[in-house]
């Protein structure tokens, strides 16, 4: 197993480098940077701190790096920084509401056998835990989406200095719907891959298809890329908007 992480590890840096060349090294330094934002957001929730104060201090700083880190362009970063904080906060609601509606946090009934010998008496919040897993589960999608409209729209815009505001309603359009029918396959077919093993599991063992539907752990991974979703068609609405208004304003000037 360790040489198969090293192998693609080592394979991914190799990749970075022949596409980004020498941006490739701060792109690693914000890969490295967020992994451990996560590590420290685990270990403070460890300590005994609130899960939701914890994730509203580490969440901006992950959204940060990923954002300012993978890109040069001020304009297009702020924005793009700017939108996927504010999809952040209104998913944050939605999430607690989800939880508190769905009850999937803790263990599921699959993972008795593993916790027969250990105490579950840890003392820590678990639906706190599974709303933190939630939000950071999907804030990667929300600020690709964010910085690849935000980009695309800026560079359309650079392109043509004659562009009227009709013009730039219809190439958002055009480039929202190609952003969100990549960006959901995406989240979909990554929930599909990583959920093969489990839904091939419940066949096998003829699970009825209630029991399926509210299997604890097919229903967190679903529910996490539902609200992967919402938050990249948020994202694209939100981001298009500030392109858009910042667009109008430098017309206004001229």
């Amino acid at each position: 197993m360790d040489n198969a992480l090293v192998l693609l590890t080592i394979i991914m840096i190799i990749l970075m480098f022949i596409i980004a060349q020498k941006d490739a090294i701060r792109n690693l330094f914000g890969l490295i940077l967020n992994v451990l934002a996560v590590f420290i957001l685990i270990t403070l929730i460890n300590f005994g701190l609130n899960p939701l104060v914890v994730l509203a201090v580490i969440a901006p700083v992950i959204v940060a790096v990923s954002i300012f880190m993978s890109a040069d362009e001020n304009e297009v970063t702020f924005i793009a920084f700017k939108t996927s904080i504010m999809v952040i906060l209104i998913l944050f609601p939605i999430a607690i509401i989800v939880q508190y509606l769905g009850h999937f946090q803790g263990f599921a009934a699959e993972n008795v056998d593993e916790l027969e010998n250990l105490s579950l008496d840890i003392g820590v919040n678990f639906s706190n835990v599974s709303i933190v897993v939630l939000l950071i589960s999907v804030i990667g999608a929300i600020s690709e989406s964010s910085i690849a409209l935000a980009a695309s729209l800026t560079e359309v815009i650079d392109q043509d200095e004659r562009m009227t505001i009709e013009q730039l309603k219809n190439q958002r359009k055009i480039i929202s719907e190609q952003i969100l029918g990549t960006a959901t396959n995406t989240l979909f077919f990554g929930m599909l891959g990583s959920s093969a093993g489990l839904i091939l599991w419940f066949t096998r063992l003829n699970y009825r298809f209630s029991d399926i539907i509210n299997s604890k752990l097919l229903v967190a991974d679903v529910v996490t890329m539902l609200l992967g979703m919402i938050g990249i068609l948020v994202a694209i609405i939100i981001s298009g908007h500030f392109v858009q208004k910042n667009f109008v304003i430098q017309k206004n000037k001229i």
